[in-house]
């Protein structure tokens, strides 16, 4: 047996208290079952959407044309017909289908080109030219996929038994002269959209975990035992890091999708992930900086439901008052998703400048912007922020809850306890 005073322990630090509630917090809503459904609910709508897409997919790709037109002589056109036609027993649908383009043989100067930008006909590709010297004009992914078969049908028109191939030049089709700096416009957009949508919908279990605690008096015991600050700290910590677990689960997720059905969604969608515009500061950068940019952003969130949560008595006024907040970030979201196309404007410094949004803001100029150093300003800046949010959340909170008659005796006992050695810490 010790006596009372040995049984006293050391004041837990700031930074230890934060990583004990962070820890505690971590493992109660990971292994929560509601957190199991909030995880599964998401990737029903993802499966569904991917579902269809695979199967819109494979329904537009049969839909598809693969007819070749073709663009060159009556001799010619109707030797490659006779050369596709001996080799499609053996090749089947490795050879697309051979057509005369009736528009060519009307016309003195037919131009292949205005004929596919124009989009008259409905052919994979065209080739003019000579069996001996085929141009094939068309986008370049149709290039790419029939550029093969009509060197081999080309070679086999020339003679049955061809002893080399010609070589076919490519004539690509583009249909966008935009410039670098105006492709990667789609590739901040869509980051902003994505950093928003997971900040909405994750920041919101930090008040919900609040107001539970609140409700059933294990924050008056919490901040009677240790510093509100730490409180406060290592509940947003805790919540980021189950943020970043769910993220993992949704991305892994997506990610299995995207690889059993990513054509299909690319047919359905129009959306192709390999042709998304690289960003200024490249991927790998880009990359990390969204993930920074996201907890920066979740961290602002979440500190301010915090506040919000120090100031309401009941969960109605909790719903009340998050309500101006929810709207006000998504009129922070429209003002930096606007600077986009105003790169260096009093606005983007605005949007840059003011906590909420300079994670959005600071996230699209790094995929226009090849500078690093306004990044370490903007995350100096935006962790300010969230060490001043916490700390007036925790004032908020001793001055409306822990003055209370409630929360004092629960203080008072909980050191008369203390002081008599009866009262365990939590492991």
């Amino acid at each position: 047996m010790t006596d009372g005073s040995a049984a006293i322990r050391p004041r837990l630090s700031a930074l230890e208290a934060a990583w004990v509630i962070a820890r505690r917090d971590f493992v109660a809503v990971l292994f929560s079952r509601a957190f199991l459904f909030f995880l599964l609910g998401p990737l029903f709508p993802v499966f569904v959407g991917g579902l269809a897409g695979s199967i819109g997919g494979q329904v537009q790709r049969s839909a598809v044309s693969i007819e070749v037109g073709l663009a060159m002589s009556a001799a010619d056109n109707a030797a490659m017909i006779a050369a596709r036609e001996r080799l499609a027993p053996q090749l089947g649908g490795a050879v697309p289908a051979l057509r005369e383009v009736p528009e060519a043989s009307a016309a003195t100067a037919f131009d292949a080109r205005a004929f596919m930008e124009a989009r008259r006909g409905n052919y994979a590709a065209i080739m003019t030219g000579t069996p001996a010297a085929p141009v094939l004009t068309g986008t370049e992914g149709q290039i790419a996929r029939w550029q093969g078969p009509v060197g081999l049908i080309a070679a086999n028109a020339l003679s049955a038994e061809p002893a080399s191939f010609p070589d076919i030049a490519a004539q690509v089709v583009t249909t966008s002269a935009a410039s670098e700096r105006s492709t990667r416009i789609q590739t901040a957009q869509i980051a902003q959209m994505l950093l928003f949508l997971l900040t909405m919908l994750l920041a919101g279990m930090v008040l919900s975990n609040l107001v539970e605690e609140k409700a059933n008096k294990i924050i008056e015991i919490l901040a009677a035992a240790i510093p509100m600050d730490a409180v406060f700290t290592g509940k947003l910590f805790a919540m980021l890091g189950v943020s970043f677990v769910g993220i993992a689960v949704w991305g892994g997720a997506a990610w299995g999708l995207w690889a059993v059905g990513g054509d299909g969604i690319t047919q359905t969608t129009g959306f192709d992930l390999a042709r998304l515009p690289a960003p200024a500061v490249g991927w790998p950068l880009f990359i990390a900086l969204g993930v920074v940019y996201f907890a920066m952003a979740y961290l602002l969130l979440g500190a301010l439901f915090l506040t919000i949560g120090a100031m309401a008595n009941t969960v109605r006024e909790v719903q009340t008052l998050s309500m101006p907040v929810t709207m006000m970030q998504l009129m922070v979201f429209f003002l930096a998703a606007y600077t986009i196309n105003h790169p260096g404007s009093g606005m983007e410094m605005a949007a840059i400048a003011f906590p909420l949004s300079s994670p959005f803001a600071m996230l699209a100029r790094a995929a226009m912007e090849p500078a690093l150093w306004t990044h370490a300003l903007a995350l100096a800046w935006q962790a300010l922020a969230v060490l001043a949010l916490v700390k007036g959340g925790s004032l908020l909170f001793r001055k409306r809850v822990m003055k209370s008659g409630g929360a004092g005796r629960v203080k008072k006992a909980w050191f008369t306890r203390r002081a008599k050695g009866t009262l365990e810490p939590a492991e």
